[in-house]
């Protein structure tokens, strides 16, 4: 599905034909081919009521916001068709497509393909991937194992440009890097890349590299509390006004670092 959603997007990558939606986020055509293609795809198993598809470009995706719906619904999948649209309609080639599965509401299962870079993240159940040249003759493959990057005076940490209107950043070691790609922001740090990210969007951003980051040791730890978001649970999402989006920020990064990245966040409002 991962190959078949690549091979799409790179059919349209210099037609997109991007417009607005009501949020004023992008949309192409290769994202509505792409989450066309999910649904046929996965058709026989969403018949069943063992397997529910959150995606966003499905207009009915905040009726499966429902804590009880999630609860008793063994298989929860998540995709993004295309994530860092902005950069795809602009034709620069740090996008991703991310497809997740959850299992009995925890990660289980993830793809996250970047088509003109020719990698892909992938996680079995068991195991995660990192795979370069990925379904070429000159694909190599090596296992996630875990990270824990030192933090020096080199190392990147991945954020959004919202960092800026809530927080200030001490900048006397590590530098922070804005890629406008979720997938990128949560997939890098698993092979290092950078140390971490500081991170607050919807679930399809984060569903597809969830067990991925994962199997690095990696977790997503609440900015304010330090609690690991382990699970799917309803309660930790906007419903009113994005449904889907987490309502708070979080940090993702080794146990030992979160407390680093923490102390180097300043809130804006804090006089």
């Amino acid at each position: 599905m991962a190959f078949k959603a690549g091979q799409i997007a790179l059919l349209f990558y210099q037609k997109s034909q991007p417009a607005l939606k009501q949020d004023c986020s992008v949309i192409t055509k290769a994202d509505l081919a792409i989450s066309k293609l999910v649904h046929e795809e996965l058709s026989d198993l969403l018949d069943t009521k063992e397997h529910i598809l959150i995606e966003e470009e499905d207009k009915k995706r905040a009726y499966y916001l429902d804590k009880n719906l999630l609860q008793k619904t063994p298989y929860i999948w998540s995709i993004d068709p295309i994530d860092g649209t902005r950069l795809y309609a602009n034709q620069v080639p740090l996008f991703g497509i991310s497809i997740g599965l959850l299992k009995n509401s925890r990660p289980w299962m993830g793809a996250v393909y970047f088509p003109l870079l020719g990698e892909l993240f992938f996680c079995d159940g068991k195991n995660a991937f990192f795979i370069q040249n990925v379904f070429s003759k000159k694909e190599h493959k090596r296992v996630i194992k875990p990270i824990d990057q030192r933090i020096t005076h080199h190392s990147l940490l991945m954020c959004d440009d919202s960092i800026f209107k809530v927080f200030k950043w001490d900048y006397k070691d590590c530098q922070l890097i804005i890629s406008s790609c979720a997938s990128v922001d949560l997939c890098w740090p698993s092979i290092g890349r950078a140390c971490g990210a500081l991170f607050k969007s919807c679930l399809w951003d984060f569903a597809g590299s969830w067990p991925i980051f994962r199997a690095a040791g990696l977790n997503l730890r609440s900015l304010n509390s330090g609690t690991i978001f382990e699970q799917l649970d309803a309660d930790k999402f906007d419903y009113q006004k994005k449904p889907w989006e987490v309502k708070e920020y979080y940090i993702l990064s080794s146990e030992r670092n979160y407390e680093i990245i923490k102390r180097k966040l300043k809130s804006l409002n804090t006089a």
